[in-house]
């Protein structure tokens, strides 16, 4: 391999990036998907010592000739090592050449290509005049949801839960400045029954709110468990939700939410979700009335990624940041 590559800091990701370009990147990148114009196989999972584990996700987009994969590293352990537990590289390439263009750091890649989708679910999706957002999980990503979400409706308010009551008390000083909008800390789940639209954006194995928690007309952004064994929404909330899906081909693999509700009886075996790119474009239907619950269940799939890497890209090259490496 010869040429430059353009290496990217963490730092260079977030100066070439935003939520409101992200949104329209990842809304194309979906549409794509869903019209077959994507090749992305399945994310290979393995298995590291302890609790740890590697995620290898490949994929091309023919109509932007772009290539890429990012490696993904969990490491629990890491927490008593004073690293960070979660730890990701995006590698991008001409798909005409097979030139290798750019490795940059994806820690912020993804959280703001995660937060993206949810904004454009919410705007697909979410009642017109919703202005009461919800947040379980004051992470990093709960963070980006509810920017997300702000950024396609006109949020007067915000509520936040998080088990660690400290955390949720900084999230909601940081994003009061930050967003310029109210933002109340809940002693419990429960509390979220005012709200318009819920975001889980949680580590947990198990439902982290209750069926009776969802009012009529609610939209909820799930997005915290990606393994088949595990969710975040109950079952029975599931099963009277308007459900939409990233990847039909790959919900089946990674999404606890709807494998579970299957496995229990409460969704019939013949059932199939709607794709969000199939919602954007019009041939699914969106939100049918405003007393409808929709759920969009998120287990991140590669073209966000190289949808958003390319942005990150352009506009690098445009700034003149990043640091070329000769191979």
């Amino acid at each position: 391999m010869s040429g430059t590559i353009l290496f990217l800091s963490a730092a260079e990701v977030s100066q070439t990036l935003s939520m409101e370009t992200a949104i329209p990147a990842v809304r194309g990148a979906f549409v794509q998907l869903s019209r077959g114009l994507a090749d992305v196989p399945v994310r290979t999972h393995l298995s590291l010592e302890g609790d740890g584990g590697a995620l290898f996700m490949p994929v091309y987009l023919s109509r932007m000739s772009w290539l890429g994969c990012k490696i993904v590293t969990v490491v629990p352990e890491n927490q008593d090592r004073g690293l960070p537990t979660t730890q990701a590289l995006m590698a991008v390439f001409d798909a005409e050449t097979g030139r290798a263009e750019a490795v940059m750091d994806a820690e912020v890649l993804t959280a703001v290509r995660t937060g993206a989708a949810s904004g454009v679910a919410t705007d697909a999706l979410a009642r017109v005049d919703a202005s009461v957002a919800a947040i379980i999980g004051a992470g990093i990503q709960g963070r980006r949801q509810l920017e997300a979400i702000c950024c396609v409706r006109a949020i007067e308010q915000a509520l936040v839960y998080d088990r660690e009551r400290l955390a949720a008390e900084m999230f909601a000083a940081e994003m009061n400045d930050r967003l310029h909008i109210p933002v109340r800390v809940l002693d419990d789940p429960s509390g979220v029954h005012g709200a318009d639209i819920i975001c889980t954006a949680t580590s947990s194995v198990g439902p982290v709110l209750a069926d009776e928690d969802v009012a009529p007309g609610t939209h909820i952004n799930a997005i915290g468990a990606y393994r088949p064994n595990t969710r975040e929404i109950p079952g029975e909330t599931v099963a009277r939700a308007h459900l939409v899906v990233d990847s039909r081909e790959a919900y089946l693999e990674e999404a606890g939410e709807l494998v579970l509700a299957l496995d229990e009886g409460l969704l019939a075996d013949d059932f199939i979700p709607d794709e969000i790119g199939q919602v954007v474009m019009g041939s699914e239907p969106g939100r049918k009335n405003d007393l409808e619950i929709t759920l969009f269940k998120s287990v991140g799939n590669a073209v966000q990624d190289l949808a958003v890497a390319s942005v990150v890209l352009e506009e690098a090259r445009r700034l003149g940041l990043g640091t070329g490496v000769e191979l």
